[in-house]
């Protein structure tokens, strides 16, 4: 890696969680003004069984101090961050290169992702000739927003998932979120890594709609996100999917409403969410009272 005199770089490891957490919460805080990031979002996307540090992972330090760093999390996708006291040093530029590199010897024909509209990271990717791909925005149900109730069709029902619904809950996810993602399917194991094994996770964050027959048709899947202090701030709904077949009835707007309730109920005084422009679902959370609080641009470039 091409990087500044006196900074060394090297694949980093589970040990260096905290490291890697500061670095991405000061980017956060310094782009959008606060920290939405959890060291738990790394600790699941980790434990992975497709996750490999050696060979997915780079660090770069000052001294003994990680100042940046930059991981691949699959194909399409890698994540990167650096101090902003460390930026316009050719850091980010490095570590580009690095992430394309890896990717390349990974199998995979894409790499990039999201960042601030009009920030450092995003202007960097686009003089680097990454293409934008779509955009996402991050909603919010601001605190103390009442939000009306759902019914449920007759017959559908809304409850915790088991051990039990879990292939099903991945089926309906993976079949939704491929009509318009442009990847390979997700493994069952990596599925669960990121979620009912995710640290925090609770059995009632992960909620279906059966239909008359008790098949599962629908799905929610909410994280309670900490402050530093461990105060619970949000409930983030980290996955909504409804199979294609059963769509048009209300069922979104349900699971979203029970999301939001059960959210509130474990102690989150406010609900979130992001969605991008491939999925036409932005009016969808517009009508259950959310507002937009960030807009994020993903660029990518063909390998």
């Amino acid at each position: 890696m091409d990087l500044p005199e006196g900074l060394t770089a090297r694949p980093y490891s589970a040990a260096d969680l905290d490291a890697v957490f500061a670095v991405a919460a000061a980017q956060q805080q310094h782009d959008i003004g606060r920290v939405d990031v959890e060291r738990a979002d790394f600790e699941a996307d980790w434990g992975r069984s497709s996750f490999a540090f050696d060979t997915m992972t780079m660090g770069v330090y000052d001294g003994d101090r990680m100042v940046a760093f930059a991981e691949l999390i699959h194909d399409g996708r890698a994540e990167a961050s650096v101090l902003p006291e460390y930026r316009r040093r050719g850091i980010g530029t490095a570590l580009a290169h690095w992430a394309e590199d890896a990717a390349r010897r990974q199998g995979y024909t894409s790499i990039g992702g999201p960042q601030p509209q009009g920030s450092d990271g995003e202007r960097l990717l686009e003089k680097l000739g990454y293409e934008q791909r779509w955009t996402s925005w991050v909603l919010q149900v601001p605190e103390g927003t009442a939000v009306p109730h759902r019914d449920l069709p007759t017959g559908y029902a809304l409850r915790e998932a088991t051990p039990d619904d879990y292939q099903a809950v991945h089926d309906v996810v993976e079949d939704a979120f491929l009509e318009w993602s442009v990847r390979e399917r997700e493994p069952l194991d990596d599925f669960l890594a990121v979620t009912v094994r995710r640290p925090g996770h609770e059995p009632w964050m992960l909620r279906v709609v059966t239909d008359p027959s008790g098949e599962i048709v629908g799905t929610a899947i909410v994280v309670m996100a900490d402050d530093e202090s461990g105060q619970v701030m949000e409930g983030y709904v980290e996955r909504l999917a409804v199979r294609k077949d059963q769509r048009g009835q209300g069922l979104a707007q349900a699971l979203l409403v029970d999301a939001f309730e059960q959210a509130r109920q474990h102690g989150a005084p406010r609900s979130g969410l992001s969605t991008d422009s491939r999925t036409g679902a932005l009016s969808l959370y517009e009508k259950v009272g959310m507002v937009v609080v960030d807009t994020w641009v993903n660029r990518g470039i063909e390998l």
